[in-house]
């Protein structure tokens, strides 16, 4: 009896007191949660907390229920089911009640029943409820895995215990759903459940409840032991041999830091929340006693510690599933056993060690058993026993055990295998046995970098790189990625694409630059594992520069060739070039599907196809602007002649143009502008020109050319207009003619990341829309405010500017990072118009919550930033309007309740 959480006698005088029972239960109810708030403020034992509260919960409706039903009636019973039934209650769990009649005759009961229920409405209490006799239980339980789940773990709260028992008799076994009928549906249903949540313990997000490794895995564990051995009780499996004490700890203490995570949500959330949104993460995180070091934030630090449990926990359930399957599927199965060699052997598709000491007395085949199914892919797993035995003997990978030649031989041959090298390491991983092995991989397994950009675990996006990487060596990947999967074909030595893909983010989490760090260990990896000099140079060098070819696509104006020259000197060769796009296309694919849009994807095409070509020219011989804008017009030319412009039309259009526009744009763009400009009545306004970039599907974005009197306003004009259309500017080109005309070309795609395609509608609104607003820039677009996305709210920190001059001094720098808003780009073109600031070129990329965006500037006369304190004054206007947008923008966040 605790009386502290519910005392009888006192309840019993409210009742007295007052004149509706209501009151006394209200009351009662608002003290038990401020007393278990307060014992798990106080770090209470959370498994004796969640069944207080089921016993507190059983105290309040058996005296409901003495109120308002026939409690001696021998014909009724009120049970309780589900998670209730096992008695685990959270703040806001479902509380899951049976009224269970003897037959289906209960209008003897309605009344009392109705009111009951109608009490439990008015004292707050939200109760799942059924009225059921037993036949229509084993009726419902007979059709839905569901229901009987639910009956099979019940307890009955007041009434006769004899109703529950032969309701349990009615959906027994030998009724309905036998052991084996009833595994194939959980275990379906497990299947499906894990398929909603991608497969992946690993969701920026995850569901405590429902997720990978979730609590649902344990329960799931539990139904199966409970319709097989009639007990869910986990200690008792020990003592049945089906757990061993190490995984029974596994369990038992996996499932109490997810009842502490979720006890927590339901505080936070006020609600039954099993989501760990970003909303109560910081909080948790605190709340559990993590703190912020050099290296992780304390959030960083709790969601690790989050992600490793719930890997064990899937690991030990992949075991015991697989248990439960040779138990109850595959005893009646024809045995078939195949010898491998003398340490293993396949026994109907999975493979087993051949007897108990394998690993104990050969160490090395805790590596083989990995080689061997990727040889043998024919295999489809392994079988529960011998799960167990890779466990037991993980411990064995010691320094000597990776100093062994015949084990850094296993580990590389994995690599060249013509097929599961992914699906092995991820077997590897999941058995602890890749972390033992390369220690560096243990530190980054479960790491989670706290953003909206990487929306993986360290270790998961690695192994999701390679699953990549072997993807493009499919034929069915060709459309998709058709350049990178040609050169995927010719490289010489993909093995040393993997291994690069396994260390290139091994370093994150230490400080410092992790490509330095990270080349360091990809060295000593391939020397420890004897890889020729070449090679381990080659290693080395894609995992220092994985991430060079991505930021200069994204961050550099590669239509200069002098841009253009210098990434070719740094990629030296073709080897190097080739290697490091494919290993680039992989690692964006891998970090974030919503990164890989048909922008990006023409980025990268372009500055691998100019690359190549600076590569073939010769590095000792560098662009000659003038010859490629010669080229450049003599294709246009050509073009425009065709379709019947005039050569002397074009090139007096030209001589008004300066090379940089025919540096940026291809000839065949060049040939669309001049073609509309000259046909293009001079009263008819600003011209506005949209089309895809390119033809293919998955490498194009949308072009919005504009052609108008240059105005100082205009790009802030033009850039508050796109905002309120709706659309993501992804670069912006700016030139103006010696008759101060404006070429602009703006590359965009709509909000969720989309080209705009051949949609006749949306290019009308967008042309109309653009020219009205060009057309009278005196009425300036309205800065739209729009609802911050949930997600993007957690993330607020204060932008960074750096305004630096270019090395030939004609333009200013300008590059920002800053919280990803709204009209954020509507408001830095505000600013620099009341700062009298032109903008000639914009780089314009968004990862997860931030930009990272990239502006060349001029002045009013067309010149370079020189006043120190001007550049003082933009940078602190930027900071201050961006920051106090990305704060006002937080404003209806609701406040976290900090305990």
């Amino acid at each position: 009896m605790d009386n502290e959480l519910f005392d009888p006698g006192q309840f019993q005088a409210e009742l007295a007191l007052k004149s509706s029972p209501v009151a006394a239960f209200k009351k009662a109810i608002r003290q038990a949660d401020s007393v278990l708030r307060a014992r798990f403020e106080g770090g209470r034992n959370i498994h004796k907390l969640i069944h207080d509260r089921a016993w507190f919960t059983d105290q309040i409706l058996r005296k409901a229920w003495s109120i308002q039903a026939s409690t001696d009636a021998a014909d009724i019973a009120l049970l309780a089911v589900g998670g209730y039934g096992r008695g685990e209650l959270h703040p806001h769990s479902d509380i899951d009640l049976l009224i269970l009649l003897r037959d289906s005759d209960q209008d003897s009961h309605n009344g009392s029943i109705e009111q009951f229920l109608m009490l439990l409405w008015d004292i707050g209490l939200e109760v799942g409820q059924s009225v059921r006799s037993i036949s229509e239980c084993q009726e419902e339980a007979r059709a839905d895995i569901t229901v009987i789940t639910n009956l099979m773990e019940s307890r009955t709260l007041s009434g006769d215990e004899q109703l529950r028992q032969d309701m349990i008799s009615a959906i027994s076994a030998d009724q309905m759903w036998d052991d084996a009928q009833f595994f194939r549906a959980k275990r379906a249903e497990q299947q499906k459940r894990h398929a909603k949540y991608n497969d992946t313990e690993y969701n920026l997000e995850p569901n405590v409840k429902s997720s990978p490794g979730g609590l649902r895995d344990i329960q799931t564990i539990g139904w199966v032991a409970l319709r097989h051995f009639g007990t869910n009780d986990l200690r008792e499996l020990v003592e049945r041999g089906f757990l061993n004490e190490a995984e029974y700890n596994i369990l038992a203490s996996g499932r109490a830091f997810l009842w502490q995570v979720r006890f927590a949500l339901h505080i936070l959330a006020k609600r039954a929340e099993d989501r760990l949104l970003f909303d109560h993460q910081r909080t948790i995180a605190q709340m559990m006693g993590y703190e912020d070091n050099d290296s992780k934030l304390a959030v960083e630090r709790f969601m690790q510690k989050y992600y490793r449990v719930v890997m064990s926990l899937s690991e030990l359930n992949d075991l015991l599933m697989q248990h439960f399957e040779e138990i109850l599927l595959r005893n009646a199965e024809t045995t078939e056993i195949e010898p491998i060699n003398s340490r293993f052997q396949v026994r109907n598709h999975y493979i087993e060690v051949t007897h108990q000491q394998v690993f104990k007395r050969s160490p090395f085949a805790l590596l083989e058993i990995f080689l061997l199914m990727a040889q043998h892919p024919e295999i489809r797993g392994v079988r529960a026993d011998t799960i167990r035995l890779l466990r037991d003997h993980r411990h064995l990978i010691d320094d000597d055990f990776r100093a062994d030649i015949r084990n850094t031989s296993l580990f590389v041959e994995l690599f060249r295998c013509r097929e599961g090298i992914h699906r092995n390491l991820r077997r590897m991983n999941r058995y602890g046995i890749l972390g033992r092995y390369l220690p560096e991989f243990g530190k980054i397994v479960g790491q989670m970098q706290h953003d909206l950009f990487h929306i993986y675990t360290v270790d998961a996006h690695t192994l999701n790189l390679i699953k990549h990487l072997r993807k493009l060596n499919q034929p069915e990947y060709q459309e998709k990625f058709p350049l990178a999967w040609r050169i995927f074909c010719r490289l010489p030595k993909p093995d040393l694409l993997y291994m690069a893909g396994l260390y290139h983010d091994i370093a994150k989490g230490r400080g410092g630059d992790h490509s330095e760090l990270g080349a360091v260990d990809a060295t000593q990896f391939c020397q420890r594992h004897q890889l020729p000099a070449w090679d381990t140079h080659l290693v080395s060098w894609l995992v220092e520069s994985h991430l060079l070819m991505s930021t200069t696509a994204q961050r550099k104006d590669i239509s200069d060739p002098q841009v253009i020259h210098d990434f070719a000197v740094q990629m030296g060769n073709q080897v190097r070039l080739d290697y490091l796009y494919v290993l680039t296309i992989a690692d964006i694919n891998a970090t974030n599907p919503t990164l890989w849009n048909s922008w990006r994807a023409s980025l990268l095409r372009q500055l691998y196809t100019e690359t190549k070509r600076a590569l073939r020219r010769g590095l000792d011989n560098p662009p000659d602007r003038e010859e490629q804008v010669h080229q450049t017009q003599r294709a246009a030319l050509d073009i425009v002649v065709r379709s019947g412009i005039e050569e002397e039309d074009a090139e007096a259009l030209w001589e008004q143009l300066g090379e940089d526009y025919f540096l940026r744009h291809t000839a065949s763009d060049v040939a669309w502008h001049t073609e509309a400009i000259i046909e293009h009545p001079d009263h008819e306004g600003p011209l506005v020109l949209i089309k895809e970039t390119a033809q293919r599907e998955f490498e194009g974005a949308t072009q919005i050319f504009i052609y108008t009197p240059e105005q100082h306003d205009l790009f802030a004009v033009t850039v508050a207009a796109m905002d309120q259309l709706n659309l993501s500017i992804q670069d912006a080109r700016i030139i103006t003619s010696t008759n101060r005309f404006s070429l602009d070309t703006y590359i965009v795609l709509d909000a969720d990341g989309s080209s705009i395609g051949e949609n006749p509608d949306r290019i009308r609104q967008i042309k109309h829309d653009l020219i009205e607003a060009l057309s009278d820039p005196d009425a300036y677009p309205s800065i739209i405010q729009r609802r911050v996305p949930r997600q993007l709210k957690h993330f607020s920190f204060a932008p960074e500017v750096t305004i630096f001059n270019s090395p030939e001094g004609q333009h200013t720098i300008l590059e920002l990072s800053a919280p990803d808003r709204p009209g954020l780009l509507a408001r830095m073109g505000r600013i620099l118009l009341d700062f009298d600031i032109s903008v000639q070129n914009a780089k314009i990329v968004t990862l997860g919550e931030r930009v990272d965006d990239v502006f060349v500037l001029t002045d009013a006369n067309n010149h370079a930033l020189s006043d120190p304190e001007l550049c003082s004054r933009l940078q602190n206007t930027i900071i201050e309007t961006l920051g106090n947008s990305a704060q006002q923008s937080d404003t209806s966040q609701p406040k976290q309740i900090i305990i």
